[in-house]
């Protein structure tokens, strides 16, 4: 494919840093997900034409099919590899075959509340109250690592889960004193337990002693030419270095929007481009569907610390507005909404079946959605007690979690119905000013709003004449663009469900020589409009009341309208 500008302007800004990438085809679908310890090396021999001839079939297709990518910057290559799994089991790109299945990479686990604790190799984090370390991208380290720490703070690896005397009789790791055996009272539980958090320490990465430790053996033992210990210790040391290396732990990707793998570090530089006092955990943003002035509607997306909140998306159709007219339907979609908000408050009710911010009318595919959201968005990768609190949906209340940028908890939404901490209107200075009016109205002027302008992506203030113009590769405004494309689609998919529903319900009656009796008996036949679109002019004809040639002017028919329709349809 031939390089495009945006392809080469994108290239000149690549780090050369560890990190992967993604390709992307023209439908923004990611195709390929790929790591690499130089991004800008990496990506850019995609695009070297004089590599082309030495290309198999599948790899040309590959870059053939890219039409835009993307990139994340990592601090090692083992963090590289675990965000490249994820991504691939999140995104399931066509052009990857390795790690789409499956298998997940080894974690380290620890249940305190055993009567005697043990360190345990898992590929699965379950909620059972359990602490886990990982996961780790090189597996023989690990393991070895686990024999060195069981050596080093002799704990024990024995299978069963309450072991005893008996068990002792056979236990290799009691007879060579690798283990201070418990089970047979060498020493109490809480002693024991002294021990075990030992360990979890030396997980957690306070392994100085010991590394100082293996350094100076290793070095006695050169200087002794015992050359074979010197490079098994130097081994051990690098298998420490591998288990112990503090890698950034990347959270499931639960939707499939632009890809976001930092929400909260991208909601904290919208706050501060924007100059707002906080960054916005809740955002709002509108958007207007209409076909010349018929079936308008507008939809109403919520994102909640950077992440579609489904359950609290609304729909609008148009009730005073009469012919097309955007900046209208605008003021009528944010008249509806927080008028309905700001009573709520007042009362502080909120109407059975609607969630907590009503206003419009909700999408009961969209709460199903949210549902299988919640579930997913609260899988994270983080060992310790955080992890398992986020499990459970307990809301950490430590303010230093601000700080972290991918934390591995999601509060939940609020119960009771709340104002957003910031507005966007898909549009220019026409949406916006219609926007703020209404707001102004309803006493809520002090809520941040902008309007996000499709063509040049600028960014539009109230009360600032020039637009704000970010960087297409800027954190801040891919955010925007996820909350405004999903508002899009949102609007789009409401606006086709009306159509459809227009034709299936009124179509027959616009079709000359068909009453209520051949209507429903056409219905009962083929259960709707849209069968009896696809079915054979045989098998209309057969339908009792009707002959061949008024079977072949009705599917005639039902074919020019649905095409009708296809040719009429848009934003």
């Amino acid at each position: 494919m031939p390089v495009t500008d945006h392809i080469r302007n994108k290239l000149s800004q690549v780090p050369h840093r560890p990190g992967v990438y993604l390709h992307k085809d023209r439908f923004g679908t990611v195709i390929y997900v790929g790591k690499a310890l130089d991004l800008r090396k990496r990506v850019s021999q995609y695009f070297h034409p004089s590599r082309r001839m030495g290309w198999d079939l599948k790899f040309n297709a590959l870059v053939d099919a890219i039409h835009d990518f993307d990139w994340h910057v990592v601090k090692n290559e083992p963090e590289s590899l675990l965000l490249e799994s994820r991504l691939v089991k999140d995104f399931q790109p066509r052009f990857n075959i390795d790690l789409r299945d499956d298998k997940r990479f080894l974690l380290l686990k620890v249940n305190l509340n055993d009567p005697i604790p043990r360190f345990t190799l898992t590929r699965l984090r379950k909620d059972d109250g359990c602490l886990y370390f990982g996961p780790f991208a090189h597996s023989g380290s690990v393991r070895r690592a686990l024999t060195l720490m069981r050596r080093k703070f002799h704990l024990r690896g024995c299978r069963p889960l309450t072991p005893g005397a008996a068990d002792y009789k056979h236990c290799l790791y009691g007879n060579l004193k690798h283990c201070t055996a418990p089970c047979i009272g060498n020493v109490t539980r809480d002693e024991y337990l002294a021990q075990v958090r030992a360990g979890i320490e030396f997980l957690e990465g306070q392994t100085d002693e010991l590394r100082a430790e293996l350094e100076a053996e290793m070095k006695r033992a050169s200087v002794a030419l015992e050359f074979e210990k010197a490079a098994q210790l130097r081994d051990a040391l690098e298998d420490l270095r591998r288990t112990t290396l503090k890698t950034e732990k990347f959270e499931r990707i639960p939707y499939t929007l632009p890809v976001a793998i930092h929400p909260e570090a991208d909601l904290r530089e919208l706050g501060r481009v924007l100059g707002l006092q906080k960054p916005p955990a809740r955002i709002e943003g509108f958007d207007i569907s209409n076909i010349s002035g018929t079936y308008m509607v507008a939809s109403l997306v919520s994102f909640w610390h950077g992440r579609p909140d489904r359950s609290n998306y609304r729909r609008f159709r148009m009730k005073s507005v009469t012919e097309q007219n955007d900046f209208a339907c605008m003021a009528e979609t944010i008249r509806r909404r927080y008028s309905r908000l700001v009573r709520e408050l007042k009362t502080g009710t909120v109407r059975e079946g609607e969630g907590a911010d009503a206003g419009g009318e909700a999408d009961p595919a969209a709460l199903n959605q949210a549902i299988r959201d919640v579930s997913r968005a609260f899988h994270g990768t983080t060992a310790g007690p955080k992890t398992d609190a986020a499990a459970i949906g307990v809301v950490a209340s430590d303010p230093s979690q601000d700080e972290d940028p991918t934390p591995p908890w999601i509060p939940r939404p609020p119960s009771k119905p709340g104002l957003p901490d910031l507005i966007l209107v898909d549009g220019g200075k026409g949406q916006l000013n219609a926007a703020c009016a209404e707001l102004e109205a309803l006493g809520l002027s002090h809520i941040p709003v902008i309007g996000l302008a499709k063509e040049n992506e600028e960014i539009f203030r109230p009360g600032i004449g020039e637009p704000l113009v970010l960087g297409l590769d800027h954190n801040a405004l891919k955010l925007l663009q996820r909350v405004r494309d999903e508002s899009h689609r949102f609007a789009n998919t409401y606006n086709a469900q009306l159509r459809l529903r227009r034709i299936s319900e009124s179509v027959l009656d616009e079709f000359p020589g068909i009453g209520d009796t051949r209507k429903q008996a056409l219905l009962r036949r083929f259960g709707s409009v849209q069968r009896l679109r696809l079915a054979p002019v045989e098998d209309i004809a057969s339908v009792p009341g009707l002959g061949g040639r008024t079977a072949a002017d009705l599917k005639a028919f039902l074919v020019a309208r649905v095409e009708q329709e296809e040719r009429s349809g848009g934003h």
